[in-house]
C-alpha cells in the first residue's frame, strides 16, 4: 500500500530536505513537483539554486496551479513524488482568484485515487505566529490551516520539522538518515 506525507515546518526548519530523503529513500524514479513561480531576479536565483542541488535525483515537474492534475501525470511515470510546497500553491491560487477550498478537496480526491506513487507534501506551518494584521494575511493563514487539517486526515503519515528535526505527529517514525555532513 503506497503511503502519501505530509510533511510541515516553519521556513527554513529543515522540512524540504527531511522531504527530500523521505522521497530518495522510498522511491527509484522520484519526481520534485514544484509549485513556485520565479516572478522576480531573487526568486529566479532560488528556483535554479534549488534545481541545481536536486538535478541529479529527481525529475523535476514545475506546475503553479493544477497541481491534481500534476499529480495524476507523474504518478505514471513516478513511484514517489515530493510536491514542494503547498503553501505556494496555495498563494499562487489566490492571486489567480482561484477557489483554494474547492482545489485543496480535488487534491484530497486526487490523494485518495493515486495508488501507484507515494506522494510526499511539503508545507510551512504559518498558524504559530501573531494573528496577521491584515484580511488576506488572515485569509492565507485560515486557508493554509484548513487545507493542512484536510490533507493531515488522509495522509498516512504526517511530520513537524522544527531545527532539521523531525516529529511524528501521526503514522510511522521515519528511519533516521545518515547526516548531510561529511567530514574530510
Amino acid at each position: 500500500m503506497t503511503r502519501h506525507v505530509l510533511v510541515l515546518g516553519g521556513a527554513r526548519s529543515g522540512k524540504t530536505a527531511f522531504a527530500e530523503q523521505l522521497a530518495i529513500r522510498s522511491g527509484t524514479r522520484p519526481a520534485y513537483l514544484a509549485t513556485a513561480e520565479a516572478l522576480d531576479a531573487e526568486m529566479r536565483d532560488r528556483v535554479a539554486s534549488h534545481q541545481a542541488s536536486r538535478a541529479a535525483q529527481f525529475a523535476t515537474i514545475e506546475e503553479p496551479l493544477a497541481l491534481s492534475d500534476a499529480l495524476i501525470a507523474a504518478s505514471e511515470k513516478h513511484d514517489v513524488i515530493l510536491v514542494d510546497c503547498l503553501t505556494l500553491w496555495i498563494t499562487n491560487l489566490l492571486v489567480a482568484n482561484e477557489d483554494v477550498a474547492l482545489a485543496v478537496s480535488e487534491l484530497g480526491a486526487t490523494l485518495v485515487q493515486v495508488k501507484t506513487a507515494k506522494v510526499i507534501l511539503v508545507s510551512n506551518e504559518v498558524g504559530l505566529g501573531i494573528v496577521p494584521d491584515n484580511a488576506m494575511a488572515r485569509t492565507f493563514r485560515d486557508l493554509t490551516g484548513a487545507a493542512h487539517q484536510r490533507l493531515a486526515e488522509i495522509c498516512d503519515d504526517v511530520y513537524f520539522v522544527a531545527a532539521g528535526l523531525p516529529m511524528t505527529l501521526k503514522g510511522d517514525v521515519p528511519v533516521p538518515a545518515t547526516s548531510r555532513i561529511h567530514v574530510a
